[in-house]
């Protein structure tokens, strides 16, 4: 629902941490848009994420046309999927469009090429590497006078960078390992986090908006180690202070067997950020995946 500058989006369906910063949710969808200008009414920005291949945007005659999609967050952007019209009359419009990633709204020329389409079958949808190129923006502009845009649907793949952090690090056992999707078993020093010795070790994942948490999975290693998630706190909230460690409990881990996987419940907890921290001193924080169920709320962006 769109009221003055104020858009509403109400998200209801289920979150997988471990499949969100793999190359599967669309980016793009239902995130804020605008454009250089509108035909009419029938064909403004936002239909190009809508999910439907069937509305379209469409700018009126003018130079250098532009369409930009507003992420919300910085993500890494693997790859853009652009959907054409089906009207042949009209399809030839997306030739020589440009696709740029970055975090210039407002300079068009100062965010980096993805790609450039010369031209895209009518009705077809062309898939476009822009290999892993950093932004929050993403901008399709055709350079030149007399020039018209017009895009069906507009998909972005990626993952968000700086989604997870640690409190520090043992060698390459790095906090993204724990939501890679690969719960360690086979590959357990390819696939599993690790803070080194220290007091009140932990870990945190920020998900891309307020959730209603109804369960975290927790994985332990499957080695020598297992008791380095012992007495390990899930803390849900939206508080960044004490690097999120402050927020309300949803459980506390006495212990996971080796490579067992655990699911604890949080009952709805709302919350952007979910840490895991063990208190005390000479501690280690072990995770090899970190699962997070819920529900998206509505959320207000101006």
């Amino acid at each position: 629902m769109l009221l003055g500058n104020v858009q509403y989006t109400c998200i209801s369906f289920f979150l997988l941490c471990s499949l969100l910063f793999r190359d599967v949710a669309n980016a793009a969808l239902w995130r804020i848009t605008s454009q250089s200008s509108d035909w009419d009414s029938s064909w403004i920005s936002r239909y190009a994420v809508d999910g439907l291949r069937d509305s379209c945007t469409h700018t009126i005659t003018e130079s250098n046309p532009w369409w930009r999609v507003d992420l919300l967050n910085e993500y890494q952007v693997k790859k853009v999927a652009i959907t054409n019209r089906d009207a042949l009359a009209a399809s030839e419009r997306i030739n020589g469009a440009v696709i740029r990633v970055g975090n210039f709204p407002d300079d068009i020329y100062s965010n980096n090429v993805c790609a450039v389409i010369s031209t895209i079958p009518s009705g077809a949808t062309a898939n476009l590497s822009c290999g892993g190129i950093e932004g929050r923006y993403v901008i399709v502009h055709i350079p030149g006078d007399v020039k018209t845009l017009s895009l069906c649907e507009a998909e972005v793949y990626g993952h968000l960078i700086g989604a997870v952090i640690q409190s520090s690090t043992s060698g390459n056992w790095f906090a993204e390992k724990a939501i890679d999707g690969n719960r360690g078993l086979q590959q357990l020093y390819m696939g599993c986090s690790s803070t080194l010795n220290q007091t009140n070790p932990w870990w945190r994942v920020a998900l891309p908006h307020i959730y209603r948490v109804s369960r975290v999975v927790v994985t332990n290693r499957n080695d020598c180690c297992t008791e380095q998630i012992n007495g390990a706190e899930i803390r849900i909230g939206n508080s960044l202070e004490n690097n999120g460690n402050n927020n309300p409990i949803c459980a506390v881990i006495p212990a996971i067997p080796a490579g067992e996987s655990y699911s604890y419940s949080c009952g709805g907890m709302e919350g952007r950020y979910v840490n895991l921290i063990i208190p005390g001193n000479m501690k280690i924080l072990t995770l090899c995946e970190v699962e997070v169920f819920g529900k998206g709320i509505c959320s207000t962006f101006l």
